[in-house]
Order: structure tokens, then C-alpha cells, then sequence
């Protein structure tokens, strides 16, 4: 017998909010209409953002590493200026490489880099289908690399990095990571924070089935994501399970027990245990995808982003 699964009271409440909106899906949409729907979904749920000393509209230029052109990103920063060198923060936002950019997760940033008290820079990269697969990736590794080059546009000095993003921003997390693993940056990639990440294929998958339809995230989203980045399911830029993690820089894992692609994250936190890699595992329970956005309709989720700075700075003051 399957046992109905937990979900919080206040998870509940949104969803059947959600349940009772009277709206196209994101699938019948159009482009346009589905990025301002995410916008406008964020902008309801979520806590406002923080008013910092530091927040900053940037970007990475064009380069050897970055042949495209200008990557837009936003520095914020809780503290007005910094002498010494420091961990920076690079973000990547979710929204199935399609819907989302800088503003859809300005918020979050905000809190991040107030509750770590760490510069953050989030990254906007070339979204699909205008851009499909691997462009996000190029931009995410190419704005990377320049932020760890502590570049005078940024006025900070980085002492190493930490990759962070939640959903298709957690699949941008762990491959770059991969990628500057394999091929060093300036400085190393101190830790990264895959938040309820696309990390191996979700199809077939228990949570798929069981989760399919009235937890945030569809599979029918999904399938629309899918088709619009067109990732090669056999490149470990696409799928990083696929890779070698026996390099993995520490890592915080989080997963949320509602989400259609929970199986993925578990998948990838059992292969870097299995590689001896250190990882501290958080399934959420009874929180849908994107609890990290959703912090004003679901209140206790403001707890959960705590516990993942939380286990953030207790990795970072761990010994390598």
C-alpha cells in the first residue's frame, strides 16, 4: 500500500491556492507569457528581497572563455566594501534553462548573501530554446572563470568559489564544478550547493510518478523544458551523474520530498558517497520544487534556506 505523503500545513495551503487558479499551464503558454507567468508566480510567493549596500548590475565580457558576448550578472553583497580576499558566491538561477533570469531570483540572492554574509554574483545565462544546450553551460563556466580571476569590474578579491542554484541553476552548479575541476580556474571551487537539482535523467523515476501533477513542478513543465533545451543525454554537461565524481568539491545536497525530480538528487548524493567525496544530504520533507522561492505563501521554507546556510558555513570552516 502506498502511503499518502507527508506535506506541511503550510505547503498544503499554497498548493491548494494553486490548485484553485484558473490559468493556462505553462505548456499552453507562450514564450513570453511563460517567463512573465514565473516572474509573476515569484513575486507572489516569495519574501521580498533585502535591501543590501551592494547590489550591482554587471557583466562578464567577451573573451577567450566567453566568445558570445557580455553575460549579464548582479553582484550583491552585505557589506559595503571588503579588503580581504574572500569566497564568492556564483548563483544560477532555475527555470528548466527557459523561463527564469536575474530578476525571477533577485530575492533569493538577496537572502543568500545575507544570511552567509558572502559576496554573491549571479549569473544570466543564453536561455533555450533561442539558446539550447550547452549555451547555458558555456556562459555559466565562462561568467565563473571570470569571477574567480577577481576582475576590477567586481572590485572583490576571490579566495575561491562556491557554485549555488536551484533546479536547472543545480544542474549548472554541479557541472561547472566538474568543469573547473577538470580544468582549474583562477581559484577553486571551495563548495558547491545543488538546491533540488536536475542531476541524472528523472524519467521513469518513483518520484516522476508519484509527483507528476499538483506539486509546482510538472512532468508535463518538464517535458516542455526538456524539449526547449534539447540536452544530449549523453553528455555529462546535460546529465552530470554521468560523470566521474571522484574530484567532487564538498557538496550540500538538497532535495525536496514533493518534487517529480527528488529520485535525481538522491541519485547523485548516493554516487559521491559511493566516491568517498564529502556530502552532507538535506531532503526538505514536505515542501515542493522551489521552496526557496516560495518563502512568503510557505513560511516554514524560510527555515529550510536557513539549514542550507547553515550546513554552508559549517562545510566552509570544515578542514579540506
Amino acid at each position: 500500500m502506498t502511503h499518502a505523503p507527508f506535506i506541511r500545513p503550510d505547503m498544503k495551503a499554497f498548493l491548494d491556492m494553486m490548485a484553485q487558479v484558473n490559468g493556462p499551464k505553462i505548456v499552453d503558454m507562450t514564450l513570453e507569457e511563460a517567463r512573465a507567468s514565473y516572474q509573476a508566480l515569484h513575486n507572489l510567493a516569495d519574501r521580498p528581497a533585502r535591501a543590501l549596500p551592494v547590489i550591482r548590475d554587471l557583466a562578464c565580457p567577451k573573451s577567450e572563455n566567453n566568445p558570445a558576448g557580455d553575460i549579464p550578472m548582479r553582484l550583491y553583497d552585505a557589506r559595503a566594501s571588503r579588503s580581504e580576499p574572500t569566497p564568492i558566491i556564483t548563483f544560477y538561477h532555475g527555470g528548466g534553462f527557459v523561463i527564469g533570469d536575474l530578476d525571477t531570483h533577485h530575492a533569493l540572492c538577496s537572502e543568500i548573501a545575507v544570511l552567509t554574509d558572502l559576496p554573491l554574483v549571479a549569473v544570466h545565462y543564453a536561455r533555450a530554446p533561442e539558446a539550447p544546450f550547452p549555451a547555458a553551460i558555456r556562459d555559466c563556466e565562462a561568467a565563473t572563470r571570470w569571477v574567480a580571476s577577481s576582475p576590477a569590474e567586481l572590485g572583490l578579491t576571490a579566495s575561491g568559489i562556491v557554485t549555488i542554484g536551484d533546479s536547472a541553476g543545480g544542474n549548472a552548479t554541479v557541472v561547472v564544478s566538474q568543469l573547473l575541476g577538470a580544468d582549474p580556474a583562477a581559484v577553486p571551487v571551495l563548495l558547491q550547493v545543488p538546491i533540488f537539482p536536475l542531476i541524472a535523467d528523472a524519467e521513469g523515476s518513483a518520484s516522476m510518478a508519484q509527483f507528476s501533477e499538483g506539486f509546482v513542478l510538472t512532468a508535463e513543465t518538464m517535458a516542455f523544458f526538456d524539449a526547449a533545451y534539447s540536452a544530449d543525454r549523453s553528455d555529462p554537461r546535460g546529465f552530470p551523474i554521468l560523470a566521474d565524481h571522484s574530484h567532487a568539491p564538498p557538496t550540500i545536497l538538497v532535495t525536496a520530498s514533493l518534487d517529480p525530480i527528488r529520485d535525481s538528487g538522491r541519485a547523485y548524493a548516493k554516487a559521491l558517497v559511493d566516491a568517498g567525496r564529502d556530502v552532507v544530504f538535506l531532503e526538505m520533507r514536505g515542501v515542493t520544487h522551489s521552496f526557496v522561492n516560495l518563502r512568503a505563501a510557505v513560511p516554514s521554507a524560510q527555515q529550510d534556506l536557513e539549514r542550507i546556510v547553515a550546513a554552508m558555513r559549517f562545510m566552509l570552516a570544515s578542514p579540506a
